[in-house]
């Protein structure tokens, strides 16, 4: 018993020092008074504070956000107020990041779940055609490795309101490969997936790939190689909707021969993220609706999977506070254009397989190329 309450009045003093240490970070980081005022002590302080109905104004300016009449308007402010303190109780347990306002904050959980994540919340199985990856070695992996340094990643793109995320997923691990295996860097198309690909898991009769309600990465790789290929962005633009499929198989420009699901090991996700590339990844995005910037490294979150996401590097330079210093963390690429996080970009906590980002990881072993 004694042994349990010491270790119980160590984990309080390491909790309050955490908590202590907050306000210090994010002065560190930022020097915006919103920021630091969502942050602050005491939810009347929020409130009063804040100026809540300024900081509105403020955020609809700056997102082009307007509403069909008063009583909208005044609802959404009323969620906008509620997500300062969501984003509060976010900062206090994930210390290492920075939580406020964005593009979401007039949005509840569930719509924000609803229009925005959009991964099949199924365990992972191996496909059909899926390979399970082979141990790589991983004596000599770089201490930081980013495929943005090395030309195999297209700029971050928007998935809107659709839950497409996992189309985005799936391109972006296309999109790594045809470049490491061609030279060739090319934008390929998310709408393709979202309108024909009705991929299903053959032991999930409800866990069908369905166009902006939803989808998984596997599946849709599955569907790749059954048809040929992905089109060019170019030649079949996104739209943020379902349609009717316009797949023309003559043009094709890159193409899945197969795919590999990567271990949940964190060395050998990155051994596989170096010798593949980008690597599509499922990950629970509980964090994410207030992520401005930083590592987010909660100290709960579930790993129930919820959003298809892109993993292209990894690094492990210091960040507040001081007792995370150098800790490792991935770098993600979203889908919900630069204007969320860093210019698009999250980074997590590596090696803990933190908020599930490393239970459910494919990569595109090789491609058959093609010219138009």
């Amino acid at each position: 018993m004694a042994s349990f309450t010491l270790y119980t009045l160590l984990a309080l003093t390491l909790l309050s020092s955490a908590l202590a240490s907050t306000a210090t970070f994010i002065d560190s980081v930022t020097e915006d008074p919103l920021i630091r005022q969502v942050v602050s002590d005491g939810e009347e302080a929020v409130d009063q504070l804040l100026h809540a109905d300024h900081h509105f104004s403020l955020f609809k300016a700056k997102y082009g956000k307007t509403y069909a009449n008063q009583e909208e308007h005044d609802y959404r402010f009323s969620v906008f107020k509620a997500n300062l303190r969501h984003a509060r109780r976010h900062q206090l347990l994930d210390p290492s990041a920075v939580h406020g306002v964005t593009k979401f904050s007039d949005l509840t959980s569930d719509e924000f779940e609803k229009s925005y994540l959009g991964l099949h919340k199924r365990r992972l199985k191996v496909p059909v055609d899926a390979q399970k990856a082979p141990e790589l070695p991983t004596n000599d992996l770089p201490t930081d490795f980013d495929w943005r340094d090395h030309g195999a990643v297209t700029p971050v793109k928007d998935q809107g309101s659709c839950g497409s995320c996992w189309s985005f997923s799936t391109t972006g691990a296309l999109e790594g490969a045809h470049y490491l295996a061609t030279g060739e860097l090319l934008s390929l198309s998310e709408q393709q997936l979202v309108d024909c690909d009705h991929e299903c898991d053959p032991d999930e009769n409800d866990s069908c790939d369905a166009g902006c309600n939803g989808g998984l990465m596997n599946n849709a790789f599955e569907y790749t190689l059954k048809v040929g290929g992905l089109q060019k962005e170019k030649d079949y633009p996104y739209t943020g909707t379902d349609g009717v499929c316009k797949f023309n198989k003559n043009k094709i420009a890159a193409s899945v021969s197969n795919f590999s699901v990567v271990s949940i090991n964190d060395d050998q996700i990155a051994a596989n993220l170096i010798k593949h590339g980008p690597l599509a990844v499922g990950i629970n995005a509980a964090w994410m609706q207030t992520y401005i910037g930083g590592v987010s490294c909660p100290y709960i979150c579930g790993k129930s999977l919820d959003h298809g996401v892109l993993l292209v590097g990894y690094g492990a330079a210091g960040y507040a506070p001081i007792r995370l210093k150098n800790k490792p963390y991935w770098i993600v690429k979203n889908s919900w254009g630069e204007s969320w996080g860093e210019d698009g970009y999250y980074k997590i906590c590596r090696g803990r397989n933190v908020c599930g980002v490393e239970s459910m990881v494919s990569t595109v072993n090789a491609i058959h190329t093609t010219t138009n």
